[in-house]
């Protein structure tokens, strides 16, 4: 008798077959590999040619793979090579091969000039190009011909994101015994906007491939409803889509559903109470001159951020005195971030120009107002960094989480600090003890930060214990088990 979803992937670990010729009950599809190559050094230094993927995804579905037959389908991150199936770290990998073509108009074009304007609101005006959906369909099909031959009969099946919304139908034609299941990263957009798309019915068939396509906030499930039955006519009760073949027969139910990702809050925790990285904030704050206050912004260089909003009130609280670069420094990490793509350089130009600007009007030889960090860095300097810092801010224009705001908090196991919380974030929905802000409100984003920089040492640790409890009960562990409790109850119903 077949086991349950629920209980093939708690399996205890066992000896596992070569990947070359191995089939799996648990699958996790998504474009990257939860690996990255190490460089020349590295390697020489581990005798390791790949290290473990930084991140709340692979540290929340790494564990599963471990215990169960399972394996991670994804890109490895070289265009143009082909790998055969590996194992690394109790992880079975099957690489998908992508071209440098398919890089530029599959994951560069519509994924990420088509896509990700588009489900953000259209902060940036998306473009719409055949050659880069055509592109996006093979490589979608590239990887639903992976997971069709490696998975077992019955087994479960988790897609990620924006850049293989069309996997969940394309497996369900070839494999209908599969339990298929979607998470959306990032935001959905309402009907109103989606109507854009070109291409808008096929995603939604799509993602209606799947038995539950999850959601950051339930505003976003809501959305992608209301595009079911606006553009494809579906029947909706509730959180349930009928899906129907072209005989008109329902051939299965799709829930939709939020499920508010996490991180992993025990490491996040243990990493600020390490007396080496509490020494590393301390060194931080003693090379910025020991400011009175210090204020953090972390975020991947992306215009969604809200970044150059951010400079603007901190420049203009400068400005009309209400800071002084002798007692505030505002640290800036932006990460680099597609950097091939036009929008991303000019937006890297104007925030570095910025920066320039406001450091060359307010700095003294002893203070520098903006400290501005084009860099990534490890979660040790990250944590070391939220330690350092008195007030974090977090001005997304739109985003589907935003998982610096949660870490920031797990981080304050004193209690202290104020976090700033753009409204638009869905991490606004859990940590409602934060000083939320609507980030185009340049006015009201400067009162705010002023009330966090001059918030009372009570009032910071009334609101900094609700939020850090909110994300102990909220992990990113119980994110992943109760939307695989939740795929595992799904009814499959084939009336064709």
């Amino acid at each position: 008798m077949q086991k349950p979803a629920s209980e093939k992937l708690t399996t205890k670990a066992k000896k596992r077959p070569s990947p070359e010729r191995a089939k799996y009950d648990f699958m996790v599809v998504s474009n990257r590999l939860p690996v990255d190559r190490c460089s020349a050094d590295d390697a020489e230094i581990d005798g390791e040619r790949w290290r473990r993927s930084p991140g709340g995804l692979v540290t929340a579905l790494a564990p599963l793979m471990a215990k169960s037959d399972g394996a991670w389908v994804g890109w490895h991150g070289a265009p143009d090579e082909q790998l055969e199936p590996f194992s690394h770290d109790d992880m079975d990998l099957v690489p998908v091969e992508l071209s440098a073509e398919d890089v530029e108009l599959y994951y560069e074009g519509f994924s990420n000039a088509t896509l990700w304007p588009l489900y953000h609101d259209v902060i940036a005006r998306p473009e719409f190009h055949r050659t880069w959906w055509d592109s996006y369909r093979r490589v979608n099909q590239r990887f639903a011909d992976a997971v069709a031959q490696s998975a077992r009969e019955n087994a479960t099946v988790w897609v990620q994101d924006y850049q293989l919304q069309l996997v969940p139908q394309m497996l369900r034609r070839a494999r209908p015994d599969l339990k298929i299941g979607f998470f959306n990263h990032i935001p959905f957009p309402p009907p109103e906007i989606f109507a854009q798309l070109p291409w808008r019915q096929a995603i939604i068939e799509g993602l209606l491939g799947s038995d539950l396509v999850g959601f950051q906030r339930p505003s976003d499930a809501a959305n992608f409803m209301r595009s079911a039955r606006r553009f494809l006519g579906a029947s909706v009760k509730q959180q349930q889509i009928h899906v129907r073949n072209s005989a008109g027969n329902i051939t299965h139910i799709a829930r939709a559903q939020a499920f508010p990702i996490s991180i992993a809050v025990d490491q996040i925790s243990e990493l600020a109470e390490r007396p080496d990285i509490i020494e590393r904030a301390r060194q931080i704050r003693h090379d910025l001159g020991n400011p009175r206050t210090i204020l953090l912004g972390v975020d991947r260089l992306d215009y969604t951020k809200g970044i150059r909003h951010r400079l603007k009130a901190f420049e203009e609280l400068l400005q009309d005195g209400s800071l002084k670069v002798q007692d505030a420094t505002l640290i800036q990490v932006a990460s680099p971030s597609r950097e091939r793509v036009e929008q991303y350089r000019i937006l890297r130009e104007e925030i570095e120009g910025t920066v320039g600007h406001i450091n060359g009007s307010y700095d003294t030889m002893q203070n520098t107002a903006v400290r501005y960090l084009h860099h990534s860095y490890p979660v040790e300097e990250m944590v070391a960094l939220y330690l350092a810092a008195d007030v974090m801010l977090v001005t997304a224009l739109r985003d589907g989480m935003n998982l610096v705001a949660k870490e920031y908090v797990a981080a304050r196991t004193s209690h202290t600090g104020a976090l700033v919380l753009s409204e638009f974030t869905g991490a606004a929905d859990q940590l409602k003890q934060a000083l939320l802000v609507n980030p185009h409100d340049i006015d009201g984003l400067k009162s705010t930060i002023m009330r966090a920089v001059e918030l009372p040492a009570n009032e910071s640790r009334r609101r900094m214990r609700a939020m850090r409890k909110q994300i102990l009960d909220h992990d990113v562990d119980h994110w992943s088990s109760e939307f695989l409790a939740a795929l595992a109850e799904t009814v499959v119903r084939d009336d064709s």
